[in-house]
């Protein structure tokens, strides 16, 4: 489990004594409290690794609109500090899924559900993030799908 593998991440970071990566690890582990907070009251709280991945996921989009944020302001050791933060989170995502095989997938997809215009994009995107929801940056595969439909 990636919620595992996260705490056991702190745990070394603490004995090696490494504080920006520490710093980092509590954050996304705040962050995950966090959400295991709000679903307390939930009927179903689903796969936890799909609940973790949505929370790297958001804070990887987070930092990237900081960094872009930061450079375009002239800060650029903001930028920096949010890039470290970045490469640490990124670690913890499973692998993601590559252009090629977005596309490959989103032909597949389209041809199964017989979607043909723009009009069947939600449907497309909803069986697109129900299947691999995990492996895709679903604002990059949102534009993909676009094309694919147009």
């Amino acid at each position: 489990m990636i919620r595992d593998s996260i705490k056991a991440a702190q745990i070394s970071a603490m004995k090696a004594g490494e504080k920006e990566r520490l710093h980092t690890i509590r954050l996304i582990l705040a962050k995950i409290k966090d959400r295991d907070i709000e679903l307390r009251t939930a009927e179903t709280t689903g796969d936890d690794d799909a609940l973790v991945t949505d929370v790297l996921q958001k804070m990887v989009k987070q930092r990237r609109e900081s960094i872009k944020l930061y450079e375009e302001g002239g800060r650029q050791e903001l930028a920096d500090v949010e890039k470290a933060e970045l490469a640490i989170i990124e670690e913890y995502l499973p692998a993601q899924m590559g252009e090629e095989e977005t596309n490959a997938v989103i032909a597949a997809i389209k041809a199964e559900l017989g979607a043909d215009s723009i009009k069947d994009m939600g449907r497309v995107i909803a069986a697109l993030k129900e299947r691999h929801g995990q492996q895709l940056d679903m604002g990059k595969a949102s534009a993909l799908v676009k094309a694919a439909l147009a």
